[in-house]
């Protein structure tokens, strides 16, 4: 007999949310689709998290920390190129916001609201003592044009958040659906590390 433990009903909770947030968006979300989602009611749902807006800020927050958690090895690996780890962290990135395609929306809507410890933000520091952008200063003195590795960082998000910014008024538009969405994005994680090659005159 094998014996497996029971879901709590917080996790239940979190793992509906994001399957909703995910399907139908913030906006279009509410705590009682939520709670039939995960077969609890809408009391439940506010007494673990209080708002839909704590509970999509929760799972926002969990969302950064994987994201970063598998990142930041990649960009401290000392056996790949700087290419090499772009390739990994693009892949990556564009997983997790097709995972979780509101979150540009959630990130913007911190910033506007003043929000200054975003991790986020924060976790752009650690970049400037990894072992990429060591590589990339090397690179510069080998001819490259000089330029901060987080400028870098910042046009390799921009190519990836963009996208997801512009979905939701390309889905209602008809210029395609959710499936060739993901099919361009899936596509992306291979002509981005090509596009950031080039810029970095890789031979």
């Amino acid at each position: 007999m094998t014996i497996t433990a029971e879901i709590s009903t917080e996790e239940k909770i979190l793992n509906a949310a994001r399957l909703i947030f995910t399907k139908k968006g913030f906006l279009a979300t509410t705590v009682r689709d939520i709670a039939t989602e995960a077969n609890t009611n809408v009391a439940s749902v506010n007494y673990y998290f209080r708002s839909k807006e704590n509970l999509f800020a929760f799972i926002m927050d969990e969302t950064i920390k994987k994201l970063f958690d598998k990142i930041e090895p990649v960009l401290n690996d000392e056996t790949t190129t700087a290419v090499q780890k772009i390739e990994t962290c693009v892949g990556y990135y564009i997983d997790q916001l097709l995972e979780n395609p509101d979150f540009p929306f959630f990130m913007i809507n911190e910033v506007l609201a003043g929000q200054t410890n975003l991790p986020m933000v924060e976790k752009f520091k650690t970049l400037t003592n990894s072992v990429f952008a060591k590589q990339l200063y090397a690179m510069q003195a080998d001819g490259v044009i000089k330029f901060h590795p987080v400028n870098l960082m910042w046009n390799i998000t921009g190519m990836i958040v963009f996208p997801f910014l512009s979905r939701p008024k390309q889905l209602e538009a008809g210029y395609f659906n959710g499936a060739e969405f993901e099919a361009m994005m899936r596509e992306r994680k291979k002509l981005i590390p090509i596009w950031i090659g080039q810029i970095l005159k890789r031979e």
